[in-house]
């Protein structure tokens, strides 16, 4: 009478056992929040490799090559990360702002950039920064050096920049705050070799 006893009790274990597993599994796979605060959150690869970091300031990574992640650097901002198949950052959205002690506004804006496979440099970037210290607003376009920026400055000037392999300015289209439009020609010193316009025309 024991024996049975003790087989129906094993059983009956063996069998909740079982579907506590199996219902632990499922429950890995597919789970569902209402709302979840959380201070960093890493995606990755079933072999573990890491894909994107969606973090606060205090949590986000120092730059990540292949898997190793170099000493953090000063990052005043949060945001997400992306990495490339093999673990090597390559881009991010990012942004931040907050005022000094002396009240300044610092670190404000938002950037959408992606880097060159290889290389730290950043070939697309989408910013919008203003703050005490810096006013950009626009997108740049590299290719080792900058070769194109379309946008405008703090005296709302917009404008069109076009650049040789080198970096150097060659072609200026610009509108100012006013209405008034121009297109410079530049030499490889950044000197206007030639201008048009409305008051001027060569």
């Amino acid at each position: 009478m024991l024996t049975k006893i003790l087989v129906v009790y094993s059983t009956v274990l063996t069998t909740l056992l079982t579907a506590f597993t199996l219902a632990g599994s499922a429950a890995a796979k597919v789970q569902r929040f209402d709302e979840i605060d959380v201070h960093r959150l890493n995606v990755r690869e079933p072999d573990g490799t890491l894909r994107m970091v969606i973090s606060n300031h205090a949590r986000l990574p120092g730059v990540i090559v292949r898997g190793k992640e170099n000493p953090p650097v000063d990052r005043p901002y949060a945001g997400m990360l992306f990495y490339n198949d093999e673990g090597t950052e390559n881009g991010g959205l990012v942004f931040g702002g907050h005022r000094n002690a002396n009240g300044e506004v610092v670190d404000s804006g938002v950037a959408l950039s992606f880097d060159r496979y290889g290389a730290s440099s950043q070939f697309v970037q989408l910013a919008g920064v203003q703050d005490s210290k810096n006013h950009i607003v626009g997108l740049t376009l590299s290719d080792n050096r900058r070769r194109v920026f379309i946008g405008h400055d703090k005296e709302g000037v917009a404008s069109v920049s076009l650049m040789d392999r080198n970096g150097r300015k060659r072609i200026l289209l610009q509108v100012t705050a006013d209405g008034t439009p121009s297109i410079s020609f530049l030499d490889a010193d950044g000197k206007v070799v030639n201008q048009l316009g409305p008051t001027r025309s060569q």
